[in-house]
């Protein structure tokens, strides 16, 4: 009986026990967790200021150099080169000669026809006086036949011998134009054996950029022989893309960078747009005219031409990292006046330039949230960390 109640006991105070465990425990723990609950989540974040301030959009193509203008020099006859007169780099002036060609053949042609020139001469007095005596004996029959002298038929064969002698006073004729022309032809050859840099518009001096050929070669008629280039201006040809080519203009202000010249910049301005796109890469050719009065950007040479396509002066701007998404809609966190709550705002953007972007749609004033976002909604608490608890933190 004893063990009995002694076991009973023992029971009891278990039960008590865990009674006053509960009490001191569990009992408590919804009440309190209801009582967090209700306290409203605090999100530390940071912030920046809203700026009223001018924001230009500004882009930078890659292209390359090429020359202003150039003169392929060819010759217009077929010969042996003798003489080349210049070499890559050698300036050039406006209808110098720049290579000469052999003309001991052409020379020849030309005696030929000085030669067949001079008999055509001769044949042509010899056919006028043969006409002259012709004229006086048809002149002689006819006043012979007015009295009655001379035949009919004397006067016939006078009158025909005229005629004669006339036909073949113009085929002298028409034989010394032949051989004026034949011998006008073989001094033009002959002038093409000294083959000149003559090349329309432009400036007067330009430089030999490619030598195709070298003295003692057979070249035929058109075979390009040296490649001119005219430096200045030069020009600069870059590829803009659909979203950009809709803010660009003839006109327009460029400057450029090369890798040749890093610490230097040129100046250059929109020339020429092109109005189709090309197929494969969904780009159109730009044209720029750079300023190279010193020569110094050659053809051929990488740029980066930056061009500002559009600004706006005044106007609301934003850093870039406050922009957010919420479903389909991009906004911004924007504190309150007492800096302790935000609320969310839609917005629309415009301009954008390096870290700051251009708000075109909903007024914004303040400070907006630029990191923290993500835990963010419209309403919720923050608190801004000070430099010195961040710096703490981020220990």
């Amino acid at each position: 009986m004893t063990k009995y109640f002694k076991a009973l006991i023992i029971i009891f105070l278990l039960i008590g026990l865990a009674l006053i465990i509960y009490w001191f425990t569990g009992a408590k723990t919804p009440q309190s967790t209801l009582k967090k609950t209700k306290t409203p989540q605090v999100v530390a974040v940071e912030i920046s200021p809203v700026l009223q301030q001018s924001i230009e959009l500004k882009r930078t193509f890659s292209g390359a150099l090429e020359p202003h203008a150039e003169f392929i020099v060819a010759p217009k006859i077929t010969g042996r080169i003798i003489q080349l007169n210049v070499n890559i780099g050698d300036f050039v002036d406006r209808n110098q000669v720049v290579a000469r060609l052999d003309n001991d053949e052409y020379i020849q042609a030309v005696t030929r026809s000085q030669a067949d020139l001079a008999v055509a001469k001769a044949n042509l007095e010899e056919a006028q006086s043969a006409l002259t005596i012709a004229e006086r004996e048809l002149a002689r029959v006819g006043t012979l036949r007015k009295r009655g002298v001379a035949s009919e038929s004397q006067y016939d064969t006078a009158k025909a011998n005229q005629l004669t002698k006339q036909v073949g006073l113009n085929t002298a004729h028409a034989q010394r134009v032949h051989a004026q022309a034949a011998l006008d032809t073989a001094n033009l050859h002959l002038s093409y054996t000294k083959i000149t840099a003559g090349w329309s518009g432009g400036q007067n001096s330009r430089v030999v950029a490619e030598r195709f050929v070298d003295e003692g070669e057979l070249v035929a008629v058109n075979s390009p022989l040296l490649r001119i280039v005219e430096l200045d201006p030069i020009i600069g040809v870059i590829y803009v893309s659909e979203r950009d080519y809709a803010l660009i203009k003839p006109g327009q202000a460029v400057t450029l960078h090369t890798d040749g010249y890093p610490e230097q910049t040129f100046n250059g301005k929109i020339e020429r747009i092109a109005p189709v796109f090309n197929e494969a890469t969904r780009q159109a050719r730009v044209e720029l005219t750079i300023d190279n009065s010193n020569l110094i950007l050659k053809p051929g040479m990488f740029i980066r031409a930056s061009a500002i396509l559009d600004r706006r002066a005044k106007t609301t701007v934003i850093p870039e990292s406050a922009l957010t998404k919420r479903g389909n809609q991009t906004g911004v966190f924007v504190v309150s006046n007492d800096g302790n709550k935000v609320h969310w705002q839609p917005v629309q953007t415009g301009i954008a330039a390096g870290d700051q972007v251009e708000i075109i749609g909903g007024s914004v004033s303040g400070q907006v949230v630029t990191l923290g976002q993500q835990l963010l909604k419209d309403g919720s608490v923050i608190t801004v960390p000070s430099p010195a608890a961040a710096t703490g933190n981020s220990r």
